[in-house]
């Protein structure tokens, strides 16, 4: 069979009538007998799952990272929010719009772990790191540290208030293959002055899906009088983790990734101390001492994505946060192990499975990235991303819960025709 007509074949079954509710819990329900551990490989239970995607036939899609396609219950969902916020108009966004807004909250609280006093929700991670870069209030001399392998929209923040405020950013790398937690904690320790305001740190770093020890990181950090803001933007809904027990001052992340709701939605978690402190984006009116919500003033923007949180939310509590987390990492160690020891192929992820999850990123020997990119769209038809920078290069593979391991069979076999 050729490689298109593989792929489209592949994807009859998300052409099919998704589930509706009550179908997938009955689905779901004839396989509760089945550890987590067995059902993550357990193909039938997945392909049933991938019914409740539409995805593209023209390709095999690896690039989950940027955007998770979301199910059908949850964009159906969206649809019917927005039909009912046009038929109210003005009567809904003068009335419930703010209570349905913290109803949101407290359902995405439950999520990370945290009480929704703590929680914002915002467009992107973007959008609620940069209000803490560009918030805190900074002086002259104060220090920042980051890494080269974070995210580039927050370093270019970091960038410009240290132009303004005449701030200091220094600069980290992260290894790819760390020997130990204690590594990274001391790189970051090591670079810390008694200057350092800020560290900003990643959770997953989102080029390698590294997962890096946060905890640890914060209570050295915190020792030190050091405040740390974690980049989660890849995080929530991938794997289980509570904000709280990371011990973290800030935390950001965007909710259409992997928690699969609509574009255009995020969070931003503050702690108690600093809710007062931080200059918000846009001006709000004042609000009582520890109001998170004076952080939040972002206009007239489409509510009906908010709505759709309680959506995505109740489908993944539905699908179960271990099941869909074992299944990620299931999917992420099926394809590297198979060629981690091949001499021309580098996997620029760590090997034990609590440093990564669904997320990883592979390169060939004297191959650029944008090559293998290319190739891997043009002869395999194999939709991913290319990664050239700091010391990570290659192509980010992000399967998802609609992914087969057949398709990640022919992923591995371009991989090796490549490489040889």
């Amino acid at each position: 069979m050729k490689k298109r007509d593989f792929i489209k074949t592949l994807s009859l079954a998300a052409l099919s009538t998704p589930f509706s509710v009550s179908a997938l819990e009955t689905w779901l329900q004839e396989f509760e007998y089945l550890p987590v551990d067995k059902l993550s490989s357990t193909e039938d239970f997945w392909l049933k799952i991938r019914q409740d995607y539409k995805l593209k036939p023209d390709y095999i899609n690896l690039e989950s990272g940027y955007y998770n396609i979301i199910p059908q219950q949850t964009l159906n969902g969206m649809i019917e929010h927005a039909k009912m916020v046009n038929y109210e108009g003005s009567y809904y966004m003068r009335t419930v719009q703010w209570d349905n807004k913290k109803r949101m909250t407290q359902k995405l609280a439950q999520v990370i772990g945290c009480t929704s006093k703590n929680v914002i929700i915002t467009r992107n991670t973007t959008e609620s790191l940069d209000m803490v870069i560009k918030g805190f209030p900074w002086k002259k001399g104060d220090e920042a540290i980051f890494a080269e392998q974070d995210y580039g929209a927050m370093k270019i923040m970091f960038e410009q208030v240290s132009k303004r405020f005449g701030m200091v950013n220094k600069i980290v790398s992260v290894p790819n293959h760390p020997k130990s937690d204690e590594e990274i904690v001391n790189l970051y320790a090591n670079a810390i002055t008694p200057n350092t305001k800020l560290l900003m740190v990643c959770h997953m770093i989102n080029i390698t899906g590294h997962i890096l020890p946060i905890k640890k990181i914060c209570q050295m950090a915190h020792k030190r009088g050091v405040q740390v803001m974690v980049d989660g933007a890849h995080c929530v809904g991938h794997f289980k983790f509570n904000i709280e027990d990371l011990g973290c001052d800030y935390y950001g992340s965007s909710l259409h990734k992997w928690l699969a709701v609509p574009l255009g939605t995020g969070l931003l978690y503050v702690n108690d101390k600093h809710i007062d402190t931080l200059w918000p984006i846009f001006a709000e009116f004042n609000r009582e001492p520890g109001d998170i919500s004076r952080l939040n003033h972002t206009g007239t923007h489409p509510v009906y994505h908010d709505l759709s949180i309680e959506n995505a939310i109740d489908y993944y509590n539905m699908l179960g946060a271990e099941r869909k987390e074992s299944r990620l990492r299931y999917l992420q160690e099926y394809w590297s192990s198979q060629v981690r020891n091949h001499p021309n192929i580098i996997v620029n992820t760590p090997k034990e499975s609590h440093r990564a999850c669904g997320i990883a990123n592979v390169g060939i020997k004297n191959m650029k990235p944008a090559e293998f990119a290319k190739r891997l769209m043009d002869d395999y038809k194999i939709f991913t991303v290319a990664i050239d920078y700091a010391n990570v290069k290659g192509c980010r593979i992000s399967p998802n819960v609609f992914t087969l391991t057949e398709e990640l069979d022919v992923f591995v076999n371009a991989l090796k025709e490549m490489a040889s």
